[in-house]
C-alpha cells in the first residue's frame, strides 16, 4: 500500500524525498525551510542537492515559551524582541556547531553552509514572536502554477541530520507527509511568505561571526591550545585569592598553598562527599581542616541551618584540636577521642566528620571502623531543596595514605562512597581494589625484593592515579619551594624549610664478648625460642580449644607480638631488654610451675603470672570461678587437656631463658650509653648544629625518641648522673599533665612572653626531652632541630613522623639534624664497621619476618632508611608546577587569559614535530574523569596522565600552527570510542558484581530474601527495612553488615531458633545501620542524579602532529 506519509524508517526518510524531488525536478527556483531551530551541521547532507537551486530561505523559529514565562514573571506583556530573536539564533547555531558529529563531512558541510550565507545563496531570517512546532519544507519550481504545483513536505522534521534521517546517525522517528497538491503548496507558501515578512534578517557577518568562533577555526597556536588545556583542567582551582580567609586568628599566618587547600578540600566535598587530607607532617593539616569546616559551616545552609561537626581524633590529640578549635572560634563542634565513637548518640546530627590520623581505621573488620563508618554513613538532618536528605561529609585527615595494603586504602575510601557505587571513574571500587589486592599478594610472593619492589610500585601507581589522587590533597615541602606563587608567599612571610640532614650514623660499638651474647641472643630470639607461654590457647586439645574463636591464628599472633618485642627492647636499650627478658622468664616459669601443680590457669584478663609468683594459686583459682559465668574465656586446665609438645617446648624455653637472664644480669657495661654521652657534648648540643645553643648560649634543645618507657626513664637517670639535669621524659602517663611544660620549652609557636594573664609563654627549664612514641605525631618541638633515635625507626613513615615534630611550620633553624643509632663491632677500618651495623640490621629485619603485626612488608625498607639520606627526599606533585604556571600566565597577561579562557570547546590545531608525526592527542572529559589519549592510526589509543600529556602539549609563545593531518578526525573518534569503551567496561564490571555477588553478599541477601517473600511473617514497614538492607548489600556501603548476617545465619543453623525469633535478630542487626535513610528515595544519590547525557565523553582540545 502506498502512502504520501513517511516516518524515517527503513528507507523512507526525509533526505531520500529531498533526494527524490531534487532529482525529478531539476527546474525548482527556489527552496523555502519553515522550521523550529536550524542544524548547520545537518547542511551537509542536502548541499549537493541545492547547487542549482538559485534562492534558499530558511525561516527559523526561537522558543517563544520560555521567552513568555521570563516577561510573565516581570509582569510584561510579550509583543516581539528582535533583539532576543538574534541571540536565540546565535545560540542555537553555536551549540549545534559545537555538538555535532566530529567528522570532516559535517565541518565542511558547516563551512559550506557558511560560505553559502555570505554569498547570499541562503538568506536566513528569525521570527520574533513564534515557536515554530511545525514544519514546512517548500519545493517551488520555475513557472509555479496549478499546472506545475511543485511540492511541499510537512511534519516533524527539522533541518538536522536526525531528523533528516542521515545514514550511521540514529535517525529520529519522524510524522512527515509529502503532497504535490498545488492548492496545498500554495497555501503553504502564502503562510511563508505572511511569516517571512514578520522575521529578523540574519546578516551573513552573525554566521561568519559564529563560524569563526567556532572549534572551526584556525588561527590557534599551539601556546594557545596549552594555555586552555590548563585553564580546563584546573578549573576553579585557578581562582586564588590570599584574602579569601579573612578570619585567622590572631598569630596565624594567611599562606597561599593552605588558602588554596581550603578551596580544593571544599570542592571535594561537594563532589565526592570527603577526601583525604595528607600534606606531609609538619603542614598546618589541622589548621586547613578546621578552615574548611568554617567554610563548610557557612555554604551549607547557613543561616537556616548551622552545621555541626564531629572531630575524631585519638587521645593524645585531642588537646590541640581543642585549642585550635577555640582560637579559630569554630562553634558547634564536637570531640570524640578514636576509642570512644559508641558514646555517640543522634549521629544524623554532624553534617561534617574530621577522622585525624584516618590510617588507624583502615581495618574494616574492627569494631572501631564498623562505629565509625555507620557514623559516616548516617544522613544529616539537613532537608535539601528537592526534600532529600543531604549526605554527611567526611575529611580524612592523615599523612599516610598510600602506606597501606590495597584494601586498606579501600577500607579508608569506604567510609564516604559506597564501594560498589562510587563517585569516581572507578564506580565499581569493590572490584577495582578486589583485583589489586589479589596483584598484591601474588607481588609478595615474587622470587626477589626487587621483583616485589617493582610490581608493588605499579599497583600502587594505579591506585593513586584512579582512585587516590582524586581524593587526595598531598602537597610535600619540595612542592611548596618549587611552585613561585607559594614559594614567594613563603618568603614575604619569613618561612624557611629547614634542610634535613642525614640520617647521621652513631655507631656503638660492642665487646667481643658482648657481640658474642648479642648474636646469641638475636638467634635465640628469631629461632631458638618457642613461645609456648604465649601459645597456650594453640596447644588445647580439640575438645577444649573450641570455645576460642581462631586459637591457632590467635595463639601465633600473641607470640609473634612478644616476639617482636624482645627484638626492639633489645635493639632499644640493654636495660630494656633485660627488664622485659626477665618478665618473659618469669612467665614462662610460671606456666612450667602450673602443670607441676595440675592446675593450668588461661584467663587472658588476669595477671596469672603474678599470683603463680606470689603463690596466690588459691586466690587465682577462686577469682576464676567468680569470673567464668560473665567470662566464658576464663578456665582452668589439666595437664592432660593440652597437646603432648607443649609442656617439653615451655621446659626447653625456660632453660634457654633462664641462662639468658643470667648472661644478662652479668653485662656491666652499656656502650650504646657511653656513645650518646660523648655525642652529647661533641654534636648533639654544640652550637655548629644545635640551633637553640646557637641563638641562645647555654640553652640547647634535643629530642629523644625511644619506643621503649623503660629506656626513657634509664635514659633520665643516667644522663642525670652526668651532670645532665633539664631533662624532661614523656610518656603515655604523664604526657596529659605535661603538655604545658613540653609546649613552653620546645614549642616556637608559644609566644615569648605571654599575651593575657596566665597565658603561655616561653621557658628555658629543659633543654632535652626524651619521649616514647606518644609525641611523634600532632605535637610541635620545633624549638630543636636534632632529633636522636635512640632506637630504630624500622621504617620512612615512622622517621618522617619523628622528624616532622622539629620540621614545622615556624621552626627558624636553616637545618634539622637526625642521628640514629646502631650496633656494630670493635673493628677499626671504617667499611667493615658499617658492613657490621648493616649485617646486625638485617639479621633484626629477618628476625622480625614478613608476618610481623607490627611493621608489614609493604613499609618498605631499604636498609631501614638509615643510611641513605635518599629516605628522607619527598615526592613531588608536579601538577603544582602546571596550576603555578597558569597562575603566572593570568597574572602577567590578564586581557589574552581572558580570551583563551573564552576559546570554544574542540578547540584543535596542528603542530610541527618529527617525533610525533602522524599522532593526535586527545583531550576528553565527562562529569567523572578527565581522559588523554595519544592516538595512531591503526593503534588502541593509549590514556596518557595529565602530566604526560602536559609534557606534550606544552608550548612557546610564537610557534606557529601547521594544518591538521587527514587522520585527525578519525584519531578523535578513535579516542572518543575508546574512552566509552572504558565506561562499559566499568558498567559491565558493575553489573555482573551486582547480579553475580560474592559469596558473602549473594548468602546474606538469600537470607533476608525469605522474610522479604514470606507471606505474613514480616510486616510491610518491617519488608522496607529489609529492602533497604539488600540495597545496601549491593552497593556495599557498609562494611559489616553482611558478616553480622551471615554470621546470625551460622548461629540458626548450629542452633535453630523459630522464624519470628530470627526475624527479630535480623532485624535488630539491620537497626544498628542508617538503612531506612539511606534507600534511594530518600537520600541525596552518591553521583549527584548525573543523567547519562551528563556522563557522555565532551571533546576537550586536540592537537594532531605532522612532519
Amino acid at each position: 500500500m502506498t502512502t504520501r506519509f513517511f516516518t524515517n524508517s527503513s528507507e523512507n526518510t526525509l533526505l531520500k524525498k529531498f533526494s527524490g524531488i531534487f532529482e525529478h525536478n531539476p527546474d525548482i527556483e527556489r527552496f523555502d525551510a519553515l522550521i523550529g531551530y536550524l542544524r548547520a551541521s545537518g547542511y551537509f547532507a542536502i548541499r549537493p542537492h541545492l547547487d542549482k537551486v538559485p534562492q534558499i530561505r530558511l525561516l527559523v523559529g526561537i522558543n517563544v515559551d520560555e521567552i513568555m514565562e521570563q516577561y510573565h514573571q516581570k509582569g510584561r506583556l510579550f509583543l516581539a524582541d528582535a533583539g532576543r530573536a538574534m541571540r536565540e539564533f546565535r545560540d542555537g547555531l553555536s551549540s549545534d556547531i559545537a555538538a555535532a558529529r566530529y567528522t570532516l563531512d559535517v565541518e565542511k558541510g558547516i563551512l559550506q553552509f557558511a560560505g553559502d550565507v555570505a554569498s547570499k545563496k541562503i538568506e536566513i531570517r528569525a521570527h520574533p514572536t513564534k515557536r515554530l512546532h511545525a514544519k514546512i519544507y517548500l519545493f517551488i519550481p520555475k513557472g509555479f502554477n496549478e499546472h506545475k504545483p511543485g511540492s511541499v513536505i510537512t511534519g516533524s522534521s527539522n533541518l538536522t541530520a536526525a531528523g533528516l534521517g542521515v545514514d550511521e546517525v540514529g535517525s529520529n522517528y519522524e510524522f512527515n507527509v509529502l503532497s504535490h497538491d498545488y492548492q496545498d503548496v500554495k497555501f503553504a507558501s502564502d503562510e511563508f511568505e505572511k511569516l517571512w515578512a514578520e522575521g529578523v534578517h540574519v546578516l551573513p557577518k552573525v554566521v561568519s561571526d559564529i563560524t569563526q568562533k567556532s572549534h572551526l577555526r584556525d588561527d590557534l597556536s599551539p601556546f594557545e591550545l596549552y594555555i586552555k588545556l590548563l585553564i580546563e583542567f584546573f578549573g576553579p582551582a585557578i581562582e586564588y585569592d590570599p584574602n579569601s580567609e579573612t578570619d585567622l586568628p590572631e598569630g596565624f599566618m594567611r599562606l597561599a598553598y593552605q588558602m588554596d587547600a581550603v578551596k580544593q578540600g571544599f570542592l571535594m566535598l561537594q563532589r565526592h562527599h570527603g577526601f583525604f587530607l595528607s600534606d606531609v607532617v609538619g603542614l598546618g593539616k589541622t589548621i586547613i581542616a578546621v578552615l574548611i569546616a568554617k567554610k563548610f559551616f557557612y555554604h551549607n545552609g547557613f543561616p537556616a541551618h548551622l552545621s555541626r561537626v564531629l572531630v575524631v581524633a585519638p587521645p593524645a590529640l585531642l588537646d590541640g584540636w581543642q585549642r585550635t578549635l577555640d582560637k579559630f572560634d569554630l562553634q558547634y563542634v564536637e570531640l570524640h577521642s578514636s576509642g570512644s565513637l559508641h558514646k555517640i548518640r543522634q549521629p544524623d546530627r554532624f553534617d561534617l566528620v574530621i577522622v585525624d590520623e584516618a590510617h588507624k581505621f583502615r581495618n574494616d573488620t574492627a569494631e572501631s571502623y564498623d562505629e565509625l563508618q555507620r557514623i559516616c554513613k548516617t544522613p544529616t538532618r539537613r532537608r535539601l531543596k528537592d526534600n532529600l536528605l543531604a549526605r554527611k561529609k567526611v575529611i580524612l585527615v592523615s599523612a599516610t595514605p598510600l602506606n597501606n595494603r590495597p584494601n586498606d586504602i579501600r577500607n579508608l575510601v569506604g567510609l564516604f562512597q559506597d564501594l560498589k557505587d562510587s563517585t569516581l571513574e572507578v564506580s565499581n571500587l569493590q572490584h577495582f581494589f578486589a583485583r589489586r589486592q589479589k596483584e598484591y599478594e601474588q607481588a609478595l610472593k615474587a622470587p626477589t625484593i626487587q621483583a616485589t619492589r617493582h610490581e608493588v610500585a605499579r599497583i600502587y601507581e594505579e591506585v593513586r592515579n584512579r582512585v587516590v589522587k582524586p581524593l587526595t590533597i598531598r602537597r610535600t615541602r619540595t612542592d611548596l619551594t618549587e611552585s613561585e606563587l607559594y614559594a614567594s608567599d613563603l618568603d614575604a612571610q619569613g618561612i624557611r624549610f629547614p634542610a634535613v640532614k642525614g640520617p647521621h650514623k652513631l655507631l656503638y660499638r660492642l665487646s667481643p664478648a658482648l657481640e658474642v651474647l648479642y648474636d646469641n641472643t638475636l638467634s635465640a630470639l628469631s629461632s631458638g625460642l618457642t613461645y609456648n607461654r604465649y601459645r597456650a590457647i594453640g596447644h588445647l586439645t580439640q575438645e577444649k580449644k573450641h570455645k576460642y574463636q581462631n586459637a591457632d591464628r590467635l595463639s601465633s599472633q600473641l607470640a609473634q607480638i612478644m616476639k617482636v618485642l624482645l627484638l626492639k627492647r633489645l635493639d632499644s636499650s640493654f636495660h630494656a631488654f633485660t627488664q622485659s627478658l626477665m618478665r618473659f622468664q618469669q612467665a614462662t616459669w610460671a606456666m612450667v610451675k602450673m602443670f607441676a601443680s595440675g592446675k593450668i590457669f588461661i584467663a587472658p584478663a588476669l595477671n596469672v603470672s603474678e599470683y603463680i609468683v606470689e603463690e596466690r594459686e588459691d586466690e587465682l583459682e577462686a577469682k576464676i570461678l567468680e569470673l567464668q559465668e560473665s567470662d566464658p574465656t576464663l578456665e582452668i586446665c589439666k595437664p592432660d587437656e593440652f597437646d603432648p609438645t607443649f609442656l617439653p617446648g615451655l621446659k626447653a624455653d625456660l632453660e634457654k631463658l633462664n641462662a639468658l637472664v643470667e648472661a644478662w644480669k652479668e653485662v656491666d657495661e652499656d656502650p650504646k650509653l657511653d656513645e650518646f654521652l660523648v655525642r652529647l657534648k661533641t654534636d648533639l648540643l654544640n652550637p655548629s648544629i644545635n640551633h637553640a645553643a646557637k641563638v641562645k648560649a647555654g640553652s640547647p634543645r634535643l629530642v629523644v625518641f625511644s619506643e621503649s618507657k623503660e629506656t626513657t626513664n634509664y635514659l633520665k637517670v643516667e644522663l642525670a648522673k652526668h651532670g645532665f639535669k633539664s631533662v624532661l621524659t614523656i610518656d603515655s602517663s604523664n604526657r596529659k599533665e605535661q603538655m604545658t611544660v613540653v609546649r613552653a620549652n620546645f614549642d616556637a609557636n608559644v609566644p615569648l612572653e605571654a599575651k593575657t594573664k596566665g597565658g603561655e609563654q616561653q621557658a628555658d627549664d629543659y633543654q632535652i626531652i626524651i619521649s616514647t612514641e606518644v609525641l611523634a605525631e600532632g605535637v610541635n618541638l620545633h624549638r630543636a632541630n636534632v632529633i636522636v633515635n635512640y632506637d630504630t625507626p624500622w621504617n620512612s613513615t615512622r622517621l618522617m613522623q619523628r622528624i616532622g615534630r622539629v620540621n614545622r611550620i615556624g621552626s627558624t633553624a636553616s637545618q634539622v639534624h637526625v642521628f640514629n643509632f646502631f650496633p656494630t663491632a670493635q673493628v677499626d677500618e671504617g667499611i667493615e664497621l658499617q658492613r657490621k651495623a648493616i649485617a646486625k640490621l638485617q639479621a633484626f629485619h629477618s628476625a622480625l619476618g614478613e608476618d610481623s603485626q607490627i611493621y608489614s612488608t609493604e613499609e618498605e625498607v631499604t636498609n631501614f632508611g638509615l643510611f641513605e639520606a635518599a629516605e628522607l627526599i619527598e615526592d613531588r606533585d608536579e601538577t603544582l608546577a602546571y596550576l603555578d604556571e597558569l597562575r603566572k600566565f593570568r597574572s602577567s597577561n590578564p586581557d589574552r587569559f581572558r580570551e583563551i579562557r573564552n576559546l570554544p570547546l574542540r578547540a584543535r590545531v596542528g603542530r610541527k614535530d618529527r617525533h610525533r608525526s602522524g599522532h593526535t592527542l586527545t583531550y576528553i572529559r565527562n562529569h567523572r574523569r578527565d581522559a588523554f589519549y595519544y592516538s595512531n592510526s591503526g593503534e588502541v589509543p593509549e590514556e596518557l596522565s595529565f602530566v604526560e600529556a602536559a609534557r606534550i602539549f606544552k608550548a612557546v609563545a610564537g610557534e606557529k600552527a601547521v594544518p591538521l593531518h587527514e587522520q585527525h578526525h578519525d584519531h578523535v573518534n578513535a579516542a572518543i570510542a575508546q574512552f566509552k569503551e572504558t565506561l562499559q567496561q566499568e558498567a559491565a564490571i558493575g553489573q555482573v558484581v551486582d547480579h553475580q555477588m560474592g559469596p558473602n553478599e549473594s548468602k546474606a541477601l538469600r537470607f533476608l530474601a525469605v522474610f522479604i517473600n514470606h507471606p505474613t511473617l514480616a510486616t510491610d514497614e518491617e519488608k522496607f527495612l529489609l529492602r533497604a538492607a539488600q540495597a545496601a548489600i549491593k552497593k556495599a556501603t557498609f562494611a559489616r553488615l553482611q558478616r553480622d548476617l551471615n554470621a546470625l545465619e551460622k548461629a540458626h543453623k548450629k542452633t535453630p531458633l523459630q522464624a519470628s525469633t530470627l526475624l527479630d535478630k535480623t532485624l535488630e542487626i539491620l537497626r544498628r545501620f542508617p538503612l531506612q535513610d539511606n534507600v534511594d528515595e530518600q537520600v541525596e544519590d552518591a553521583r549527584g542524579g548525573l543523567s547519562t547525557a551528563e556522563l557522555a565523553p565532551s571533546i576537550i582540545l586536540s592537537e594532531s602532529f605532522a612532519l
